[in-house]
């Protein structure tokens, strides 16, 4: 089975301007596809910005919204699936989520952030419940989770029970948290063997600084490919083929004993 070819678009757009986040989300599909990308990732709540406060229930709308629509034909029109995040308005309720679109402008996945952060967060978002979210993409289980999600090790351990073998995590991690990108998201792809893309915002934004510093961690918590401080794109390989000899070598799923662990929940 080939590998999929991942671009990571590390960029904070415009806060509150939908139609230049589109257009900056189009300019790096242009970029990705000519790269030879299947796969674009866009950070946390890319298509309006995330210190957009109070504008919140403005700027959100329907998983099958414009939003998606705008992005579907962007996928279409440069031949590779988009993951991007939005605030996703479902009746009253606001949610910080992600969509997957497929090459064919096909919606795939929608993942609601299960853990919220800080105040912002809890002020405007409703928690999602559904932990597990995936779909297959060229023969290659992806699973969602959001920012702070992947922080908790449970969370990361239930996809690796069900089968993910590609991780997305969008996410807006800010100063002085670095360590997680650096540190922790390797971690979570050697314990739970699979590879974890972290796509990050950048740069300040409202009372945030975003620290950057994308990566694509592979099953042996070696980085394939981590980006700077910056606004930039990176891309690495997802290898199906390693990650099998990875899984074969590495006992830690084999080696669990659920029965131990009834106390964590």
């Amino acid at each position: 089975m080939p590998s999929l070819r991942t671009a990571l678009l590390q960029s904070s757009g415009r806060p509150g301007a939908v139609a230049e986040n589109l257009k900056a989300l189009d300019e790096a599909a242009v970029r990705a596809a000519g790269a030879g990308a299947r796969l674009l990732v866009a950070p946390e709540l890319f298509l309006t910005g995330y210190a957009i406060g109070d504008a919140v229930p403005e700027l959100a709308e329907p998983a099958e919204g414009p939003g998606s629509a705008a992005i579907a034909e962007i996928a279409v029109r440069h031949g590779l699936a988009v993951l991007y995040g939005y605030p996703e308005r479902d009746g009253e309720r606001i949610f910080n989520a992600s969509q997957l679109i497929g090459a064919d402008g096909v919606r795939l996945a929608n993942y609601r952030k299960t853990h919220l952060f800080g105040c912002f967060e809890q002020e405007w978002f409703t928690p999602g419940e559904q932990t597990v979210v995936q779909a297959d993409l060229d023969g290659i289980r992806i699973g969602l989770l959001i920012c702070y999600d992947v922080e908790f090790p449970e969370n990361v351990r239930a996809h690796a029970l069900a089968g993910t073998d590609l991780l997305l995590v969008p996410t807006a991690q800010m100063h002085p948290f670095q360590f997680v990108a650096e540190s922790v998201v390797p971690v979570r792809a050697f314990e739970s063997q699979m590879y974890v893309a972290y796509v990050n915002r950048t740069g300040p934004e409202g009372e945030f600084e975003f620290v950057g510093l994308s990566c694509l961690a592979g099953p042996d918590g070696v980085v394939r490919t981590r980006a700077g401080r910056g606004e930039e794109l990176v891309i690495g390989e997802v290898d199906p083929e390693f990650l099998a000899a990875s899984r074969a070598a590495n006992p830690y799923l084999a080696d669990r004993r659920p029965g131990l662990y009834g106390s964590l929940a």
